[in-house]
């Protein structure tokens, strides 16, 4: 609709001395209007390049309603009643027209560019600023689940959301696809899509509640315990984890699972259609198809599913022996009644609620039980270990190699222990504040060799914020979003070497590592690595499908079921119907976090391991006496300052020139994966011709 013809008008230029911009106003002084915020006062006859004037004020933040528009630019505002701005309520289309837009059309690209960089510079500050505000609200819901703090969470988000609303209006009043400058060009196309926040603001609120709600059930669910009937107090973090790592009795595991999903994932069914038709509705406003399509923005690749799907071929081989290989072992303890030849294996007995990872059962699977474990759990209690010396552990590994250390703030603010007496998201995360000052980690630590390995995950987090805290906000993330899980991890590989085991005391230095325990420690690592892969795959295939409409709401627990069988060759302990919501037993699904990217990072942190290695000289592909499984980079400044080099790119430059920086290459490839475990694999072929284990699975008895 024609606006109407109220006029007042306000320019900020910042130690600039900008070619005068002007235009012709008319009306008296501006008192009141109605759009929600007002701005400075004063009386412009002609408008020139002016200067501040003094005790004024100019509000960025506020609302937007149908009588009137808020050009709000940082680095200048320009709103003039001479001009009828036409107010596109579709955001998809919504750019500047009228006189301004004339303006712009008699402006050189030079001129267009040199004021767009005026107004990112000023919106850095800003969206900095609202950036901590709304993450200090998200620290304090996660790590205080309480009605009240829901409520200030969601009070802030929407506030957040006007302001992403009105810095999307005003990016996408610039013409900036004709811009020749590159960088500024990326900044721009980075920060046109506006997200959820597109959303008009009842259904973001609604989008909001749902995502909140979800979370608050997965993160507050307990179950009953399988001994004592009445003891119906038990958390995720750590009892049922602990059970499902620990136990070995095949029907009490089955209980632990069946409660786990129908008191998480069973709760937020209804939640969860809701999320998508909110969630599609907002990426189509940010013209993309679908959910999962605005989530592939992030890849910059239009073959990435394509891309996705080769590599698992690459690895899917590897996979089928390594499954065969444990389904035996389970045969072996359980019986074959409960497992048996041929078929997908109960997904209760692989020692993780979500048959993700299937390192907790080595003790069942490791083939030459008389070596000494990796494991060094027992070990670390022994010695004292505390989450604390953990996190210092793991810091000095990073400094070691010349990276930066962490400041006073991570110290204070992070929570690395389980608040006593609080509801809090256990889930191990890193956060950035946004102030390039205050980097926190929320992670209910225990005092195991696992979580010693978690920690080093979230520690390359800090590390990535570390890096890239001096780069515009628009460019403080991951060259893509598994770049930034593969960080931690490539150094994790370093660490769980028993070569640097023994190097900080928590391995025998006389322990041998023979053939033997070669396979053991591969094995171990393939446990948590390969078996990774296809559940990797699968949650965020289960939600592609979800989004682009392939699935519907009535077949949403089948298909999950579906591609669990084809891809990871695991089925339900227990029948399962429409009645139940598998996926959202699991953390990812019910906060809405997108999950290729540790596909990607399982991928890549082998090739940025690989190629550090090889920095640090140890690892050479000609050498049998150095192979790449036994190498560690410990304290190898070179290798340091090359990763050092790539985590400070941020996300400035497409993931390729990122990737090629560490690897020399400029593509995902899964080559250095299957190098890592050529032994095990070729292991894996013999034994289970040994065995007379078939390879693969029938998913139709």
């Amino acid at each position: 609709m024609a606006m109407p013809r109220h006029c007042y008008t306000v320019t900020k230029f910042q130690n600039s001395k900008s070619k005068a911009l002007e235009m012709q106003c008319n009306t008296p002084t501006y008192e009141e209007s109605s759009c929600e915020k007002q701005v400075w006062k004063g009386k412009p006859e002609k408008l020139e390049t002016q200067e501040k004037p003094e005790n004024s004020e100019l509000t960025f933040a506020g609302g937007q309603s149908s009588e009137c528009v808020s050009l709000r630019f940082t680095a200048f505002v320009v709103i003039c009643c001479c001009a009828s701005f036409n107010y596109a309520r579709d955001l998809k289309t919504d750019q500047l027209t009228g006189e301004y837009a004339v303006l712009r059309s008699k402006r050189t690209i030079v001129e267009d560019e040199a004021l767009a960089r005026e107004y990112l510079s000023a919106h850095n500050d800003k969206s900095s600023e609202m950036c901590y505000k709304t993450n200090v609200a998200e620290w304090r819901f996660a790590s205080d689940i309480t009605d009240e703090n829901e409520q200030l969470k969601l009070e802030q988000s929407l506030v957040a959301a006007r302001f992403e609303k009105e810095a999307w209006k005003n990016i996408t009043s610039f013409n900036w696809k004709p811009f020749t400058d590159p960088d500024l060009k990326r900044k721009f196309k980075l920060l046109s899509v506006l997200g959820p926040s597109a959303l008009p603001e009842g259904k973001l609120t609604q989008y909001r509640k749902t995502i909140d709600a979800m979370e608050k059930i997965y993160s507050t669910a307990k179950i009953c315990s399988f001994t004592n009937p009445g003891d119906c107090g038990i958390n995720l973090d750590p009892e049922i984890t602990e059970k499902m790592s620990k136990s070995r009795n095949f029907d009490e595991l089955k209980h632990v699972w069946q409660q786990w999903h129908e008191q998480s994932g069973g709760k937020m069914r209804d939640h969860y259609e809701k999320f998508v038709e909110l969630s599609n509705e907002a990426a189509r406003m940010n013209n993309f198809s679908d959910t999962g399509a605005y989530w592939l923005r992030n890849y910059e690749s239009d073959t990435f599913k394509e891309d996705i799907e080769g590599l698992w071929q690459t690895i899917r081989p590897f996979y089928l022996q390594l499954h065969a290989y444990v389904r035996a072992k389970l045969r072996a303890h359980y019986g074959e009644d409960k497992v048996p030849k041929n078929q997908p294996i109960p997904a209760h007995l692989l020692g993780n609620m979500w048959g993700q990872t299937w390192g907790n059962i080595d003790d069942l699977v490791t083939p030459y039980p008389g070596k000494t474990s990796i494991d060094v759990t027992p070990e670390m209690l022994k010695q004292g270990y505390t989450p604390k010396k953990m996190f210092e552990m793991s810091e000095e590994f990073f400094t070691s190699m010349g990276l930066l250390p962490t400041p006073p703030e991570f110290w204070s603010g992070s929570i690395i222990e389980k608040l006593v007496g609080k509801e809090m998201v256990c889930h191990a995360s890193a956060w950035d504040f946004c102030n390039g000052k205050d980097f926190r980690i929320k992670q209910c630590t225990k005092v195991t060799m696992e979580d010693f390995i978690v920690v080093h995950h979230e520690m390359g987090h800090i590390q990535y914020f570390l890096q890239y805290k001096n780069l515009p906000l628009v460019y403080r993330e991951g060259a893509n979003s598994g770049f930034h899980e593969a960080v931690g991890d490539s150094l994790a590989l370093s660490v769980q070497t028993t070569k640097h085991l023994k190097e900080i005391g928590l391995l025998d230095k006389s322990t041998p590592q023979d053939q033997e325990a070669t396979i053991n420690y591969l094995l171990a690592t393939a446990l948590e690595k390969i078996a990774f892969f296809p559940f990797a795959y699968i949650m965020d295939k289960w939600r592609w499908d979800v989004f682009d409409g392939s699935v519907k709401s009535t077949d949403y627990n089948g298909h999950w079921w579906k591609l669990r069988e084809k891809y990871q060759g695991i089925r339900s302990p227990v029948t399962r119907s429409e009645n139940d919501f598998d996926p959202g037993a699991k953390y990812h699904i019910a906060a809405n976090v997108e999950y290729i990217r540790y596909f990607v990072s399982f991928v890549i942190q082998f090739q940025f391991y690989k190629s550090l290695c090889m920095t640090a000289g140890q690892y050479d592909p000609h050498n049998p006496s150095q192979p790449l499984h036994e190498c560690d980079f410990y304290k190898n400044k070179e290798a340091g300052a090359k990763l050092g080099a790539m985590l400070a790119m941020g996300a400035s430059r497409p993931w390729p020139e990122a990737m090629r920086a560490v690897t020399g290459q400029d593509r995902m490839d899964a080559s250095a994966f299957r190098e890592y475990f050529k032994p095990l694999e070729v292991w894996l072929i013999a034994k289970n011709k040994e065995l007379g284990e078939p390879v693969g699975w029938d998913s139709d008895q």
